[in-house]
């Protein structure tokens, strides 16, 4: 019986993924990679839309041949208009590469943003990646529940004025959704990490 190698998570996304403004160290990755005995890699990129998470996805996941992924995005394709089939047809691609190449996939739900008009697409977003995830056994970060109260209200305190990206306190309520037992599997009845 062979030894299991150690885990090696991507994280894929947009600047909600690398921890934009305020730098890597403050993001949920960093975050996740001080719990978790696991090599962590933040290739979120500033500004990407999931067309172009997808265009370099050889170059951002598969050469570092990860066992788990998490896929994020979304948020910056609502921004440039990019419709709604598109968005969803880029992100069951990526998955669908992973999982061909034996990655296990995570979806990251799309944080919460301070416009009704762009919320409404990512709802739609957020309700296809749970019903896929579903359908295909993938496990769901609801990244988006750290930025809502519990009677549904925005926690306008956890975004900075963009109205978009997390403060530091948000990207520490990103974390705190996280279950780290996600990233666990079956060997021979027993739980590893």
């Amino acid at each position: 019986m062979g030894i299991e190698k150690r885990m090696k998570i991507v994280c894929l996304g947009d600047s909600i993924t690398w921890g934009y403004p305020h730098g890597m160290q403050y993001s949920w990755v960093s975050m996740l990679g001080k719990v978790l005995d696991a090599a962590l890699i933040n290739e979120g990129i500033n500004g990407d839309t999931t067309g172009q998470m997808l265009r370099r996805f050889n170059q951002s996941v598969l050469t570092h041949h990860p066992t788990h992924l998490i896929i994020m995005g979304g948020i910056n394709d609502v921004f440039l208009r990019v419709s709604y089939s598109r968005i969803i047809l880029n992100l069951q691609t990526m998955a669908e590469i992973a999982q061909e190449h034996g990655i296990k996939v995570i979806l990251g739900l799309p944080t919460a943003v301070d416009s009704p008009e762009f919320e409404r697409m990512l709802w739609r977003i957020r309700k296809w990646m749970r019903d896929y995830a579903d359908e295909k056994g993938y496990p769901v970060i609801d990244f988006t529940s750290a930025f809502y109260d519990q009677s549904g209200e925005l926690r306008n305190e956890l975004l900075l004025p963009d109205g978009g990206h997390p403060t530091i306190e948000g990207y520490q309520a990103m974390f705190q959704v996280l279950d780290p037992g996600i990233f666990r599997f079956r060997v021979g009845g027993h739980n590893h990490l």
